[in-house]
């Protein structure tokens, strides 16, 4: 029989409280004890610097907290990666580059612990990717996109033009950064409880953005997260991993599962209700809990499924008219726009792409429905091509593959935990995630559309991708731990 290596070797903390509150916090301060008196010490520092701070530079105050950070982040790299996803969230900080693009604390974090992750490997002298099937098609889709940056220059035709190289970097980084969010996950985190902490950090987040969005007096709250809440993932992600936890995690505390199912429930109360006009916002969400419905239940999800759909064509016809018609305006640009990019543009250099950013200078050569302008395709699996080629976009199939298919082997390896649930939250986040790349860039930002600032929602998909395979070692070292202990006569 299945067993769940997280009940058997994991402190069963975080999403899968089973105790009183007051047992718990009891229990989590014996087991980081150590790491609380860190960020105490920390904290005391912090607030010494900020009291010298009339006789000290805020240069002097930034050298100390960063010292303070690298050495934390060098002893507890988990921290690295709660701290990204707070900050990622909830920081609105950015740095302005003298161009219309501006850098935020996501694409600054990622490659700060990337930094520090290397850093630890050549102190010990030991570099190792944790093994995935995942990983070869994600290097390889890396590296596909590194060649379509380095002959980005090439002028496929004479007449066009290239994108600025410091775009053309940007949209590069877009790729890279993605990848380097994935691996810091799967390497990083190596025990449940702070994939817990992680998960939990992202749904608090979420859930204080819901409420803030339906109650004017916290609206300030809400706005520091605009740039993340205009991502459709962001939608997507919040909507799976609650789902994946409610249905899945039967360990899950009484008042967790409540605080939850208010979290799905607002996320999809609000894409539906308030921002019905943006289908971003709604429909992979929608999607994604679909999926995780019928991993459940194939008869729960039949039954979902059919009542959602009686209801739309009963009492909401007209989202299906705009759905499926072509005399929309959106849908008939975007099918033109796609029409010319594939069998005008693309065909120019179908196997590498015509490199990060560089295919939107290429479409004013193209007139689109009459007018000679720049455009993008708004679907990221276009983008993909037009920028890697096809063999970008075969690398990518593959890794999403692996991503689906690795979800799916270890769906059973954990039983009715926030493991499990995390894998089906996964499961269903990728469907949800495939739906949104087609209609916009939401996984790959384009730098001439969601761009830059769109990585900080972006980023969702593969951290919380890189989560499962933090799950596959776990369960391999768990099941390699139980072979090898010895077994007591009975």
């Amino acid at each position: 029989m299945a067993h769940s290596p997280t009940t058997r070797n994991q402190p069963d903390i975080g999403l899968s409280l089973r105790v009183a509150p007051l047992a718990w916090l009891s229990r989590v301060y014996g087991e980081h004890s150590s790491q609380l008196l860190r960020l105490a010490i920390i904290a005391g520092v912090l607030l010494l610097s900020a009291r010298m701070a009339s006789s000290a530079s805020l240069r002097d105050i930034a050298v100390i907290v960063a010292a303070l950070a690298v050495f934390l982040l060098l002893r507890v790299p988990p921290l690295g990666l709660v701290a990204l996803i707070a900050a990622g969230l909830g920081v609105p900080f950015t740095i302005g580059t003298g161009t219309q693009t501006t850098l935020n604390v996501a694409i600054l974090m990622i490659p700060a612990l990337a930094g520090l992750w290397l850093v630890e490997m050549l102190r010990r002298r030991h570099f190792q990717i944790v093994s995935s099937r995942t990983t070869l098609p994600l290097l390889a889709f890396v590296a596909a996109a590194t060649i379509s940056f380095l002959a980005g220059g090439i002028l496929w035709n004479l007449f066009a033009r290239t994108a600025p190289l410091t775009t053309q970097a940007g949209g590069w980084a877009i790729f890279v950064f993605s990848a380097v969010a994935f691996l810091l996950v799967a390497n990083q985190i190596k025990e449940v409880r702070w994939l817990e902490i992680f998960t939990g950090v992202f749904l608090v987040l979420s859930g204080v953005y819901m409420c803030a969005r339906l109650l004017p007096p916290l609206y300030p709250i809400s706005s520091l997260m605009n740039d993340v809440s205009v991502g459709s993932l962001f939608w997507v992600w919040t909507a799976a991993l609650a789902a994946g936890q409610l249905l899945f995690n039967r360990k899950a505390h009484l008042v967790l599962r409540v605080g939850l199912a208010l979290v799905l429930g607002l996320t999809l109360y609000i894409g539906w209700f308030v921002a019905r006009s943006w289908t971003s916002g709604w429909l992979p969400p929608m999607i994604a809990v679909g999926v995780i419905l019928w991993l459940r239940s194939w008869r729960l999800g039949l039954l979902v499924t059919f009542a959602a759909v009686l209801f739309v064509f009963v009492f909401h016809p007209e989202l299906m008219d705009r759905v499926l018609s072509t005399e929309s305006y959106s849908i008939h640009t975007r099918d033109a726009a796609r029409d010319i990019l594939l069998t005008q543009v693309l065909p120019l250099s179908p196997i590498f792409g015509l490199g990060p950013a560089n295919y939107y200078w290429y479409t004013p050569l193209y007139p689109i429905l009459g007018w000679y302008v720049s455009f993008n395709s708004h679907n990221n699996f276009v983008d993909i091509l037009m920028q890697t080629g096809v063999l970008g976009m075969a690398f990518f199939a593959w890794f999403a593959f692996e991503v689906g298919r690795l979800g799916w082997n270890l769906r059973k390896r954990f039983v009715n935990d926030f493991a499990q649930g995390y894998v089906y939250g996964c499961l269903g986040g990728l469907a949800g995630t495939l739906v949104a790349c087609w209609l916009a860039d939401w996984l790959l930002p384009f730098v001439y559309n969601i761009g830059l600032n769109g990585f900080r929602a972006s980023m969702l998909a593969w951290l919380f991708w890189g989560g499962l395979v933090s799950l596959e070692n776990i369960a391999r070292q768990s099941q390699t731990t139980d072979v090898r202990t010895p077994t007591r006569a009975q």
